[in-house]
This record gives structure tokens, sequence and C-alpha cells, in this order.
């Protein structure tokens, strides 16, 4: 699936559908859709090709629309594998979060936990004081990875 595709879907699932269901299946809810889908190449241009800013300021507003809650966003690590979360990781780190855990950072960086420790240890990624990995050292990893043509 590709990030188009990722936050039509999400949004779908989480925002149009049960819209669907309140509004007893209201033909403007397919109006919706189709704004969805047009806004979603939107915001995925702008996560990926726009600037700092602009990308942490659209995932920031996705994030919080698509996972709301009382917590801070915490997503399980396998999120980090999709579309949206490699973009997000590239452009903006975790966005909540100054350290992740060995778990997460692995998953950001497509290794393993272990790899990730090995990382740590040989000194090529930071330790963060608290513990784990400071999450803007690993999206300037990912950034410098993706500079080098390395997937």
């Amino acid at each position: 699936m590709d990030l188009v595709g990722q936050i039509v879907r999400l949004l779908d699932v989480r925002l149009l559908d049960p819209l669907e269901v309140l509004l007893e299946g209201d033909d403007s809810v397919d109006a919706l859709r189709r704004l969805v889908a047009l806004r979603a190449r939107r915001w995925a241009d702008t996560l990926r090709d726009g600037t700092d800013h602009e990308a942490t300021l659209a995932a920031a507003r996705l994030i919080a629309t698509l996972y709301p809650g009382d917590r801070a966003f915490d997503p399980p690590p396998e999120w980090w594998a999709t579309p949206l979360g490699q973009v997000i990781a590239v452009r903006a780190g975790h966005p909540w979060s100054e350290s992740v855990t060995y778990a997460t950072a692995g998953a950001m960086l497509g290794i393993t936990r272990q790899g990730v420790h090995d990382l740590v240890r040989r000194g090529r990624l930071p330790r963060h004081p608290d513990g784990g990995v400071p999450s803007s050292a690993i999206r300037d990893r990912l950034r410098a990875r993706d500079t080098r043509g390395e997937p």
C-alpha cells in the first residue's frame, strides 16, 4: 500500500464509515470521500516534499485526527514500517517523544532491537540520557540513508 492509500483508508475507516452510519447513508459522505482522496494526495506531498515545518505540522494533524486519545501517541513498533510511519520517521522522528525505546528505534530503522543495541554500542547511534535513543538521531540516520540511496 502506498502513502496516499494508507491515509485514505485510515480516514475512511476511522472517520467516514462512522459518519456514514450516523448519517444513515447520506450522500454527503460520498462527497467527503472524494474530498479526502484529493486532500490525501496533498498531505502525502507535504509529508514527502514540504519543508520540515510543513511536514511536521501535517504529521501532527494527521496523527491527532487518526489516533485521538488522552495519552501521548505511542504506536506499536510495526506501525513504523507502514508508509505513513516511515515518512513520519524520516521527516519528524517520533513527533511527541524525545527518546524512543530500542524496539521502537529498530522498527523505525527497519532493523532489530539488537541491531539498535549494536549501533549504540559502536557509537553509531547516541544513547539518550534517560534511556533509549534520541528520536532526532533516528530521523537523522534515516535522512542520511535516504541521501545515500540506501533502502
